[in-house]
């Protein structure tokens, strides 16, 4: 089981092939397109690499 990296709900990787986005040579994956709208919008913010505001859920 995967961790969506916007809304922290578990999924399974085979059943979300088209809702993964590929950022800085590792592929995410999501539970719905409005999390990975919010990801490809700013993946800095869900990757660890800023601290401007806390993660919050779309879904």
């Amino acid at each position: 089981m995967l961790k969506d990296p916007v809304c922290g709900m578990k999924i399974d990787e085979k059943s979300t092939t088209i809702l993964k986005s590929d950022y800085r040579n590792k592929t995410y994956y999501f539970c719905s397109r409005g999390c990975k709208k919010s990801f490809d919008d700013n993946p800095s913010k869900y990757t660890g690499e800023s601290t401007d505001e806390e993660q919050s859920c779309c879904c």
